[in-house]
Order: structure tokens, then sequence, then C-alpha cells
């Protein structure tokens, strides 16, 4: 599917807030509620439009931690491992990347025995480093139209 400027500026308030009418919507980029609905239901069908979500804040449900851990596997491990890391709660987001590591992973935890009880669970499929989260700088920016 191509995304025309109109399809961009639609993506754009979806991305600023998925929950806006689209009454407001169409207010906003210029068209109808029914178009702005037929447009939204098209990047939907054709994949364009992935899912919407809630965002919890880790923090504010109990968690303490949030942390960044990288894995480079053993060998033979990295397989087994990529089915059994579908089965922790801890992991928010896991990445398999190019590299040293193999595998990065942002996880929350409740405290700081919770996050030694999790390392020991990955350390039989390889070698961990772990950065604790202190804050956020950029938290799911708007995709842009390429230039």
């Amino acid at each position: 599917m191509i995304i025309d400027l109109l399809n961009w500026k639609i993506l754009n308030c979806l991305q600023k807030n998925a929950r806006q009418p689209n009454t407001e919507i169409g207010r906003q980029v210029g068209i109808s509620s029914p178009a702005v609905s037929e447009r939204i239901k098209k990047m939907e069908d054709t994949g364009v439009i992935t899912g919407y979500f809630t965002q919890v804040s880790p923090f504010e449900v109990g968690y303490q931690f949030k942390a960044i851990i990288t894995l480079r596997a053993f060998m033979g491990k990295l397989k087994p491992f990529l089915e059994v890391v579908k089965t922790y709660d801890e992991v928010l987001n896991c990445y398999r990347i190019t590299g040293n590591e193999n595998i990065v992973m942002e996880v929350v935890l409740k405290n700081q025995k919770h996050l030694e009880a999790f390392i020991d669970q990955l350390i039989i499929y390889g070698e961990t480093k772990t950065q604790i989260v202190l804050s956020h700088v950029v938290r799911n920016n708007d995709l842009k139209p390429l230039k």
C-alpha cells in the first residue's frame, strides 16, 4: 500500500492519540469522518496499522526496576532461549540482534532480588550484561514519512 500525505496525517493523529474519534481526526486532516474510517480500515487490512494498545506505567503498578539485558548465547543455546524467553513475564520486548550479543531485552523487575533471580534463569543460556534504565529520553517516537 502506498501511504499518501493524507494517510500520513491520519497516522500522525493516531500515533498521538489512538482513542480520538474519527470526527476529530477528520477535522484535523480536512476530510469527513467516514473517509477517515475508510482509510484507517484500509491501513489496518494491509498491515500498515498493526494494532492499538494501552501503555501501563511499570512503576505505578509496583515494578521498581526497568533494565536492558543483553545475552550472548552459548553454543547450541540460542534456539532454546528463543522459545523460553516468550514465557518470561518480566520481558517487555526482546530483539534478536547482530554483533557480539545475540539478544537485547527490555525487562521490568520488582526489586534487586528479583533481578538476581531473573539473571540466574538467563545464565544457563549465555553471558548476560545488565543496564538499569534511569529514565526515558525518547518514548515511542512517531514514525514519519521517508524522505
